[in-house]
Order: C-alpha cells, then sequence, then structure tokens
C-alpha cells in the first residue's frame, strides 16, 4: 500500500473512531510506529487529523470523543494541571466543579484536602469525592446524561445560582486560538458552566494545550471571563495578548512545577 493510499485510510479510521492509537495503526497497516507518527505528522501539519501522545484524533465541531477515550487522551498533561490547581486550593473552600475528564482529575487530586464544600453537576466527581468524611458534597439537580455522568437542564442551572463559592473549576472542550472563545458540544452543558462562572469569585479554567484550536459548535464565553488558566503549555500569541490585556493569569503546568 503507498503512503497516500495509507494516510487517506488513517484519516478515514479517525474520522470513525474518533481517536486511534500509533499502535493500533501499526498493526492494521503492518507498518514500523514510526511510519505511522510520520504519517500521522503530515496529516496534522495538513490539519486533517490532531496529534496527541501516542495517537491522533479527529476534530467534529458537532460530536466530542466518546468519553472513554477523552479519559486517556492527554492524561498526563490532565495530572499535571490537577496537581497545580490543587496546590492552589485551600482547605475549607467552597468549590464547583462542572463535567469533563480534567476536572474529575481534579477532584482526584483534590483527596488530600481538609473540609471542602463541593457543589457539582458531575456525578463521577461526586464518586470521586464523596468518600472523604470532612467533605461536603453536594450534587446539583438536572437530567444525567448517560454517557458521561453529567448533570444538566434548567434544574440544574437554577439550583447554581442558589450559590456563592470561593472557587469555579471549568473545563472546557476547545479554545479559539485567535480570540479565545471557549468552545463546547452541548448547549446545556454551556449554560450551567455559564453559570458556574457568574456565581464564583474565582474561575480556574483547566485545559490541556490539545483544547487550544479544538473546535466545538457552541459558545460558552471567551477565556476573559476566567481568573487563572491552567495549562501544560504555552498559550498561542493571540491568547497570551488577550489574557495580558485582561489579567487573567496564566499557570503553566509541568512535572517540574
Amino acid at each position: 500500500m503507498g503512503q497516500q493510499t495509507r494516510q487517506e485510510k488513517i484519516v478515514a479510521i479517525t474520522k470513525e473512531k474518533g481517536y486511534v492509537t500509533i499502535d493500533e495503526l501499526a498493526n492494521k497497516f503492518a507498518v514500523t510506529p514510526q511510519t505511522i507518527r510520520r504519517d500521522i505528522n503530515a496529516l496534522a501539519e495538513a490539519e486533517q487529523i490532531r496529534r496527541h501522545h501516542g495517537g491522533a484524533s479527529y476534530d467534529s465541531s458537532t460530536t466530542n470523543v466518546a468519553y472513554a477515550t477523552r479519559q486517556i487522551l492527554q492524561l498526563s498533561a490532565k495530572e499535571q494541571i490537577a496537581k497545580r490547581i490543587a496546590a492552589e486550593i485551600p482547605n475549607n473552600a467552597s468549590l464547583f466543579i462542572n463535567i469533563g475528564t480534567t476536572t474529575e482529575t481534579v477532584a482526584r487530586a483534590l483527596l488530600n484536602h481538609q473540609g471542602l464544600q463541593v457543589i457539582t453537576n458531575n456525578l463521577n466527581v461526586a464518586a470521586i469525592l464523596s468518600g472523604k468524611e470532612d467533605f461536603t458534597v453536594i450534587i446539583a439537580g438536572g437530567t444525567v446524561r448517560s454517557r458521561d455522568g453529567g448533570v444538566m437542564g434548567e434544574a440544574t442551572i437554577d439550583f447554581i445560582s442558589q450559590f456563592r463559592v470561593d472557587y469555579g473549576i471549568i473545563g472546557i472542550s476547545g479554545i479559539d486560538p485567535n480570540d479565545g472563545s471557549l468552545l463546547d458540544y452541548d448547549y446545556q452543558e454551556v449554560r450551567v458552566a455559564q453559570s458556574i462562572i457568574v456565581n464564583s469569585r474565582n474561575v480556574f479554567l483547566a485545559a490541556d494545550s490539545a483544547k487550544f484550536g479544538r473546535n466545538a459548535v457552541v459558545r460558552l464565553g471567551n477565556i476573559t471571563q476566567v481568573d487563572r488558566l491552567f495549562t501544560e503549555e504555552q498559550p498561542p500569541k493571540p491568547i497570551l495578548e488577550l489574557m495580558k490585556e485582561h489579567q487573567v493569569r496564566l499557570e503553566l503546568c509541568s512535572s517540574q512545577s
């Protein structure tokens, strides 16, 4: 099979599955992982797929990658971000934590804290934190989304609006690299996140570098509405300029930090 044909098939497979690993593709095409890496690099440069450590994904503006896949995507970066956020949260603080695999990683990093009060619309976050006897975990009411344990709807928004907390920790599906728009896939999920932003004294955005330039159909807001951005790599220059203009603090998270 020629390189062009193989690359066309890689795009088709990635589009169908949402995410594929290098090893999976190497086995399928009976070539070396190094060959697949070169294919992925070329396709990513052509903006046909998105390169990740160990694999590649296909960005759709209307459909998110499957929840089980998102749990492992950029996991090292998410863990670095979670560790850094946890270090900024004092004991006995009140928090909102929204839907997402990154915010679930943050929840795990908070388990050594004491006396936290957490309001969440994420059943997975609630499950992670509810075993701590000195934590108060409050679940927002609403409709449960079966694929990832998210709770959404008008009841969720009304419930969150009753609180005013110290920290709102939010994840996001994509960030426009030019104008800083925060993007997601579900209109109801976005409205809940907007309510969290409005009702938090400090808003922390947890977003690994793969979120920059990733498309999603619903606009949540803008990066200028958060107080701190936690990410593991330097954001694009237009984002840095926006953050500086609006005094959004950049927290670069790495294994050395």
